[in-house]
């Protein structure tokens, strides 16, 4: 088996995020929905702070068009992130809790198809092998101390998302580890 790339990891990613969205799509209980929606929010916030410190910097220098490129999937990033907050703070039956479910799940599939289909084939081609596995190991390494809990204002460019994330990172599992909040 090869060694994945950066590519293969974010990839990997986006299906584990759409298979919650269907089995959210399919289940009518509360309670599962709460749980598939703690464990999106984890997984997004997670998979979206590597992006920010990791990726997007050498995606801005690699694509052609980078700095529009990346300034428009940071922006998509914000406002996933804006709904997060808004679902982390609600009880599934609450009224707006499954339109908002099913708006964060619009935003990120519009997200996530843009990159798979749009500049990861790029990404690909331009950057050596070399280069893209190294960057998956940033990635997987900064997944393991990232924020586990959505943060709208906070700083979403290098250095400051760097030096603020990790911080964060390790407020919000101590947050979790007091309140049981885990992935499942």
């Amino acid at each position: 088996m090869r060694e994945p790339d950066v590519v293969d990891v974010l990839t990997a990613d986006h299906t584990r995020i759409e298979r919650w969205f269907r089995d959210y799509e399919r289940t009518p209980s509360a309670v599962e929905r709460r749980r598939l929606i703690t464990n999106i929010i984890i997984e997004l916030v997670r998979h979206a702070e590597a992006e920010e410190m990791y990726v997007y910097p050498r995606a801005r220098l690699v694509l052609p068009n980078g700095h529009t490129i990346v300034d428009r999937e940071i922006a998509e990033h914000a406002e996933a992130e804006r709904i997060m907050s808004r679902l982390d703070r609600m009880k599934p039956m609450d009224a707006g809790f499954d339109p908002l479910a099913r708006e964060l799940m619009r935003v990120v599939r519009g997200h996530v198809r843009e990159e798979e289909k749009g500049w990861f084939p790029v990404l690909r081609r331009l950057m050596p092998l070399q280069d893209r596995r190294r960057l998956a190991e940033l990635v997987e390494g900064a997944k393991v101390v990232a924020p586990t809990r959505p943060h709208p204002g906070a700083p979403n460019r290098p250095p400051l998302n760097v030096l603020v994330g990790v911080g964060t990172g390790v407020a919000d599992r101590a947050r979790d580890l007091l309140s049981g909040r885990r992935q499942r």
